[in-house]
């Protein structure tokens, strides 16, 4: 059996000194792919027996070791903790970690790379591109910027990539923003193409944004817009709507979070509510403070109360300090609570499982939610405490809607197949909007994108000086046809009616793009625009517990490339080394086939041989 080794030669990580990364493979299988870096290929025999582990194998779990660290979010600094250490010499004393600036250099050199395989998607992008803005802080209180990109392509696939994680320089005000934007904009090449940014509702991001916007208008280099994030937005109204019920809310969490960790309160719990009959129950259950969890606790109460009493009586003497027994009035406060915001709960779980959340469907559920808080607050049997926080809540929406209703949600709205112009909330849905709409197709995807098809004639075969004007005559007339054409492809699509919500918006365009091949163009940019700034499941549920744990736990000097590969690989791009892809899947199937081929090799060998040191 031959082993064959690959050396990649020496090369310099700017560390002051060239140091040698080795990379083994079995059956000539290469870890790192389409490797241009010069090759050296030695050709050893098989040994009759194990020797002890070489560098090339280390290297192998260094490799490994950047894999974890980047999936987990985690500084090259946890590596030099003392028992982690110590953990692989008890395995293997031989083993050599990388140090912790060779690991900094290499993440730098796999993030450099993997960031021109993104430039590279873009400006394979034939559509507009749209950006969503999230600004947020570290625990070293430094401000970073998030910054991501969207387009639908040709096969109408929604691509969402994260651009870059800029830090933002003291003291982060709309000019600092503006300024950071601009150059990531610029890096990838789409300054000219971006069609429009979805903020994160703070004031600076809205003046930066209003900055870019004066700024793309002078250029003249097409259409623009900013909108603000509806899940914020609806995070704030519910906040408002939760005011009143928090003190109550916290010690029904106080309850959760005890059964969360005792299996046998757990357990009584489940017995008794089937007992009752009061709904089947899985733990851990969610007692995040987001939206999520505070709608659990809600929720508890309102179809689990009297196995809750039963559960904290059973359980008085390890429950008594939580003061976790709701009375009376605090009961029928969370009920009230919990028949207002069930409408709440079920928007942010519609908007959160939707494959597509388009402008369309979003201001849907928010037109939805403005009904809700406005039936309320007009209610005579709504209490007092209640319709002061609907009237919080409607002030918060109506300044949500004067942000976000323009004439591009319009024409994204209507280009949502589902939405069209029967769905779109009233004071959206204006005649001259509708004007405006078929202008705007007519000037940008209509003679533009789709020149005439020449019948039997073209203009610029005839030589005759003369005929200059029979020419022009002949084009006015085509651009009039075409004209036609164009207007009827909007008509047609908007005199049909809408499709079902169950429908995949992105397959219904891709079927009927044959159909509407101008608007179809136009529905590829204007539904790529973003009615969020993050992902709404970010907000509302306990998954952005976890994302602001990694972001807050790492130093400024490993934040935006450990998270941008992190974010690039989960969006399918390769992890790359200068250049060269690294194959975690072909590196496994090299330990695996070491691993088996270990025991024949040391045949007839003692144990102590065997014996890892």
């Amino acid at each position: 059996m031959m082993e064959i080794v690959t050396t990649i030669e020496p090369v310099d990580l700017g560390l002051g000194s060239a140091e040698k990364v080795e990379v083994a493979s079995s059956a000539s299988k290469a870890i790192l792919l389409q490797q241009p870096l010069p090759l050296t290929t030695v050709t050893k025999k098989a040994q009759s027996q194990v020797k002890p582990s070489s560098t090339m194998d280390f290297d192998h779990l260094n490799w490994l070791l950047l894999r974890w660290l980047i999936g987990g979010s985690l500084p090259p600094s946890t590596l030099e903790d003392k028992w982690l250490s110590n953990s692989f010499k008890f395995v293997n004393s031989l083993v050599k970690l990388w140090s912790m600036e060779r690991f900094q250099a290499v993440i730098v050199e796999v993030f450099r790379s993997m960031r021109e395989d993104v430039r590279a998607s873009l400006e394979h992008a034939s559509s507009k591109v749209s950006v969503t803005l999230d600004i947020w802080t570290s625990y070293e209180q430094i401000s970073y910027m998030s910054i991501t990109g969207h387009w639908i392509d040709e096969n109408w696939s929604l691509h969402k990539v994260l651009l870059d994680i800029s830090h933002i320089p003291y003291p982060c005000v709309g000019a600092d923003i503006y300024h950071t934007l601009v150059k990531v904009l610029k890096m990838y090449n789409i300054d000219n193409r971006v069609l429009s940014c979805t903020h994160d509702n703070s004031q600076n991001a809205f003046h930066a944004c209003h900055t870019l916007k004066e700024d793309l208008d002078g250029r003249k280099t097409g259409s623009f817009c900013y909108i603000p994030c509806a899940a914020r937005t609806l995070n704030l109204i519910i906040e408002d709507g939760l005011r009143t019920a928090k003190p109550v809310i916290s010690k029904i969490r106080e309850f959760v979070l005890e059964m969360n960790t005792s299996l046998e309160i757990s357990e009584d719990f489940k017995q008794i509510t089937a007992a009752y009959q009061e709904g089947s129950w899985k733990f851990p259950m969610d007692a995040s403070i987001r939206w999520s969890g505070n709608y659990t606790m809600l929720d508890i109460v309102r179809k689990a109360s009297k196995s809750m009493d039963a559960v904290i009586r059973k359980h008085e003497e390890s429950l008594a300090s939580r003061n976790v027994l709701l009375n009376p009035a605090e009961k029928n406060a969370v009920n009230i609570m919990h028949a207002y915001l069930e409408p709440f709960h079920k928007t942010t779980n519609n908007i959160c499982t939707s494959k597509v959340p388009t402008i369309g469907l979003v201001l849907f559920f928010m037109d939805h939610i403005v009904e809700t808080i406005a039936s309320c607050r007009d209610s005579r049997h709504s209490p007092d405490w209640l319709k002061s926080a609907a009237e919080d809540m409607a002030k918060k929406a109506r300044s949500y809607n004067n942000q976000v209703y323009n004439i591009y949600t319009y024409m994204a709205a209507i280009l949502d197949p589902r939405i069209k112009g029967e769905l779109i909330p009233e004071n959206l849905n204006l005649e001259n909007h509708l004007e405006d709409a078929r202008n705007h197709f007519m000037r940008n995807y209509s003679t533009s994108h789709f020149p005439a098809t020449a019948n039997g004639y073209n203009p610029q075969d005839n030589e005759d000086g003369g005929s200059v004007s029979f020419a022009e005559e002949i084009a006015r007339k085509r651009r009039r046809v075409n004209t036609s054409t164009a207007t009827d492809e909007l008509s047609q699509y908007l005199s049909e009616p809408p499709a079902p919500f169950t429908t995949d918006v992105l397959e219904w365009w891709k079927g009927n793009s044959s159909r509407y091949p101008r608007l179809s163009v136009m529905a590829r940019d204007f539904l790529a625009v973003q009615p969020t700034s993050v992902s709404p499941d970010e907000l509302f549920c306990s998954k952005g517990d976890e994302i602001d744990k990694q972001r807050f736990c790492l130093p400024h000097g490993s934040t935006q490339a450990v998270l941008c590969i992190r974010s690039w690989t989960e969006s399918g791009y390769k992890l790359k080394y200068r250049s060269t892809e690294v194959d975690y899947e072909k590196l496994m199937e090299s330990a695996s086939a070491s691993a088996s081929a270990a025991p024949a090799s040391n045949n007839g060998t003692t144990g102590s041989d065997s014996k890892v040191k």
